[in-house]
């Protein structure tokens, strides 16, 4: 059984991830989520209506602990399964200017974007360099591209994982597995649904707010065989506002 790992899969980028890649037929989704349990069970049934087959997780991918936990508990129930594709997509946002920021706000995003990054992907990584082939995709952000002021935390977060994606790329890329990176800009999202998206969107070239779908068809094609010879790459989507 080859199955897909979302992190953060139960809403918004996430779950239009999951119901792209469950169009294809060709993954059992793992879908992960850390709270909102209602919100991953609907993943999972658009999922199955799509006729792919797929399961929920719950763990808190900033958590070392519980994220091996899982994992393993399902890896020993699933002895034949391989994970081929991982999508970090799992991240928080405590906003705030830097001379306030409290140091929680400071952690919990980094914990979540960077360190997820690293307990879920340290997890598979051996087992894929075995296997010969994975897709990894981290979510970063155009806050990790170019800094957005009141983001200096997740601003932090995403670069670092730039970083990450890039170094990571050039280990395992002999073993054909490709690493890259997905920079969303202003995407249509219950993260960004506070936001006054008349005035924005005069910043933006493309005059409007992404919709989760088209990342989620970018992210497709990077986790396709068609994809095979793009790695350590950060692809910017968001309709010219920065590249």
């Amino acid at each position: 059984m080859k199955c897909a790992l979302v992190t953060g899969g139960s809403r918004g980028i996430g779950r239009a991830v999951c119901l792209k890649l469950a169009e294809d037929k060709k993954y059992h989704l793992l879908i992960n989520y850390t709270s909102n349990e209602a919100a991953a069970v609907e993943t999972l049934e658009k999922v199955q209506a799509l006729g792919a087959t797929g399961e929920i997780l719950k763990f808190d991918v900033s958590d070392g602990a519980e994220t091996q936990g899982v994992l393993e508990k399902w890896q020993e129930t699933h002895e034949e399964a391989v994970v081929e594709v991982i999508v970090n997509n799992a991240g928080i946002t405590r906003d705030g200017l830097f001379m306030w920021m409290k140091p929680e706000d400071w952690s919990a995003v980094i914990n979540t974007s960077l360190n997820g990054f690293y307990n879920v992907t340290s997890f598979f990584i051996q087992k894929m360099l075995r296997n010969k082939y994975g897709r990894i995709i981290n979510m970063v952000s155009v806050s990790g591209v170019k800094g957005t002021a009141g983001q200096t935390n997740y601003s932090a977060a995403k670069a670092a994982l730039v970083g990450a994606t890039k170094a990571l790329a050039q280990e395992v890329a002999k073993r054909k597995i490709t690493v890259n990176a997905v920079a969303p800009g202003f995407i249509r999202t219950d993260m960004t649904h506070e936001f006054d998206e008349n005035e924005l969107k005069q910043m933006i070239p493309a005059n409007r707010f992404g919709e989760a779908e088209e990342v989620a068809d970018l992210v497709a094609f990077l986790a396709s065989d068609k994809a095979s010879y793009i790695t350590g790459e950060v692809i910017n989507i968001n309709g010219g506002i920065y590249s």
